[in-house]
């Protein structure tokens, strides 16, 4: 017999996962424009995302649409909890995508008024991701299994905290992929861009792990911390679970090192590792609820014929999708110069 919620549950996470470090890169990209040289330079990063950034954001209609579908109950009390940050992630989505294809067709003043636009709405969007996330650690609200806090439960220091270390770690993936997907001067700024990206992505990681010990005291106790007069530490409940902070620190060293010598792949490599870190943490600070900290995602699955009809047209229709995705991957794996884009 086939755990149906638990099957649907790991596809919304990986659909999640998948989300935020394919559009994460391109999302980047837009957070670095400000620094580009000249227009010319920003024409190639835009062209190096072009084929594959609407594909990207596949992986965000599966994620929110499978919460719907999956787990009507968590996506009635997750929704009016964020209400705000989700609208404002729509609206920089919806700004980057109009400044993606008005760009290329505007003139002087109005491709400079798009380039704006473009890195505003990136920027918009990855605070907003940052704020529902940070605020979903924090905790929900629930009464009765429906949301009872208020409407700006999300904004607070801590949320605001997440949300710097979702733009710095978006720039690192951004910086790492133009590495790997452009030459000459542009690889030179990429290079640069990713080794500030990646110290502020310490830094900020760092202090968003120690914040999140005093958030909640479910996470503290998940993680082996008594938070109390000091912190005491339980080591044998701690030291399985360092190695998800190891891989996180083994790939910022990664991307230091390999992008110092100026490597094309391993820094993007590195990158994927310190969010696929970051991405296990959060699993195992918050399994098996699915509304922190009070609605487990048995409780809110859908009834099992329910999510087995769901599955069957997954099933089809999900390898597709996989398939798709690395064949224009595939295509389009070469550098992109300004004078002959792809090679």
């Amino acid at each position: 017999m086939l755990d149906l919620p638990l099957i649907w549950a790991g596809l919304i996470a990986v659909a999640v996962l998948l989300y935020v470090t394919l559009d994460g890169f391109d999302l980047g990209i837009g957070i670095l424009f400000p620094f580009a040289r000249s227009k010319e330079e920003r024409d190639v990063m835009m062209n190096t995302v072009a084929p594959v950034w609407d594909g990207n954001e596949t992986w965000l209609v599966l994620g929110g649409g499978g919460l719907l579908a999956a787990f009507p109950l968590a996506y009635s009390i997750v929704m009016p909890a964020f209400y705000l940050p989700v609208l404002l992630m729509l609206a920089g989505l919806i700004l980057r995508g109009v400044a993606f294809e008005f760009r290329f067709r505007a003139r002087d003043r109005g491709r400079k008024f798009w380039t704006q636009m473009f890195a505003g709405g990136s920027i918009l969007t990855a605070i907003a991701q940052g704020l529902i996330l940070g605020g979903f650690i924090q905790g929900v609200t629930v009464e009765n299994s429906r949301f009872a806090g208020g409407t700006f439960d999300w904004l607070t220091p801590y949320t605001l905290l997440v949300a710097a270390g979702i733009v710095a770690g978006y720039a690192l993936l951004g910086g790492a992929w133009l590495m790997m997907k452009t030459t000459d001067n542009l690889h030179g700024d990429a290079k640069r861009w990713t080794l500030v990206s990646a110290a502020a992505v310490a830094v900020l990681l760092a202090a968003v792990s120690l914040a999140t010990l005093f958030v909640h005291p479910r996470i503290a106790a998940r993680w082996g911390f008594e938070v109390g007069a000091g912190l005491a530490v339980d080591w044998a409940t701690l030291a399985p679970l360092l190695l998800i902070p190891a891989l996180g620190l083994a790939g910022l060293v990664l991307v230091v090192a390999m992008a110092r010598r100026g490597s094309h792949r391993w820094p993007f490599a590195g990158a994927m590792l310190v969010f696929l870190s970051g991405y296990l943490g959060l699993a195992a600070s918050f399994m098996p609820t699915i509304v922190p900290y009070d609605i487990g995602f048995r409780e809110a699955a859908a009834p099992d014929n329910a999510l087995g009809l769901m599955l069957v047209g997954t099933a089809a229709i999900l390898p597709l999708i996989l398939a798709y995705t690395g064949w224009v991957y595939w295509v389009f794996r070469g550098k992109v110069t300004t004078e002959t884009g792809y090679h």
